[in-house]
């Protein structure tokens, strides 16, 4: 079950202009850029209460933020809810006739695995399941 909206995500072309435009939106700096290869994206987040900001700009030309904005323009690209037991939540969902883009959980930003509900059942909205790491952190 989620617990919370953890972050939404943006899919942006330039990831210093991305952070520049937030950070005076947002009045804060973002925090620590990361690379996420398993996605093809680096990332940077801005926290806004309990939720954050991830915004996220393609490495690599095959990456998936690629081809979103390739077919949308920059904009909101997921919604990411935070779960306790991503494995547990990826079988119910499945169970329950959803369909998940991807086999299994995998390695997320901040040592979080993810899991994504395709667009198809989620009524055409993206939405990325997060478990963080033993121990907590995460983003």
């Amino acid at each position: 079950m989620a617990r919370r909206i953890d972050h939404l995500g943006i899919a942006v072309r330039d990831l210093d202009r991305a952070e520049a435009l937030f950070g005076a939106l947002l009045g804060q700096a973002p925090g620590p850029r990361e690379r996420v290869e398993s996605e093809g994206v680096d990332v940077s987040f801005f926290r806004t209460g309990e939720s954050r900001f991830e915004l996220l700009a393609p490495t690599r030309p095959d990456s998936p933020i690629q081809a979103a904005l390739d077919k949308r323009g920059e904009g909101l690209h997921h919604v990411c809810l935070a779960v306790d037991d991503i494995d547990a939540e990826v079988a119910r969902l499945r169970a329950a006739g959803f369909q998940l883009v991807g086999e299994a959980p995998r390695p997320g930003a901040g040592g979080c695995r993810v899991a994504f509900v395709h667009p198809k059942s989620a009524g055409g909205l993206l939405i990325e399941l997060s478990q963080p790491p033993p121990g907590g952190g995460g983003h």
